[in-house]
């Protein structure tokens, strides 16, 4: 299914952006020319009559975007290795006495030990995608990584004993 989207200018005020679902309903997001926005959802019989709309401050954007993010980053890599024998993906918490809490992801070398490589990091549902070596870990940081089976047993193991 393609994405739809629809533009509405409304003048004086901001712009409208539409999103018509694959039921046909619209889900819309208002931002003012003041910066602030609102999200609108709106009767499946009428698409000119919003049933219900809500105010969402800076904060409460960029966690919905972040929640977003995270999860189809999450899905697409569920989707690419259940087309892929053999490759698979996993979310490993960083245990509170891991021996790498507060050290770089580079003084890990997961990928050189396992194999396996690191695509994402979730820290407070923020995700960091593609996170650099030089990325502090934090204790429950989610990290997000792509192997063989053994290669992430191994990841697992090295996030949470250090080197064997």
């Amino acid at each position: 299914m393609t994405v739809h989207i629809e533009k509405v200018d409304l003048p004086g005020i901001g712009v409208r952006h539409d999103l018509v679902t694959e039921s046909g309903r619209r889900l819309a997001v208002v931002r003012y020319r003041d910066g602030d926005r609102e999200l609108g959802l709106y009767d499946a019989d009428d698409p000119d009559n919003c049933r219900e709309s809500l105010h969402i401050s800076d904060e409460e954007a960029e966690a919905l975007a972040d929640l977003f993010s995270a999860s189809l980053a999450v899905s697409r890599l569920t989707k690419l290795t259940e087309e892929t024998d053999g490759l698979y993906t996993e979310k490993i918490t960083l245990p509170p006495d891991s021996p790498f809490v507060d050290r770089t992801l580079g003084d890990t070398k997961t990928r050189t030990r396992t194999h396996v490589s690191i695509v994402a990091i979730i820290r407070d549902r923020h995700v960091i995608p593609s996170p650099t070596p030089g990325e502090i870990l934090r204790e429950g940081d989610v990290i997000v990584t792509v192997g063989t089976r053994a290669g992430l047993d191994a990841a697992a193991r090295l996030f949470s004993n250090g080197p064997e």
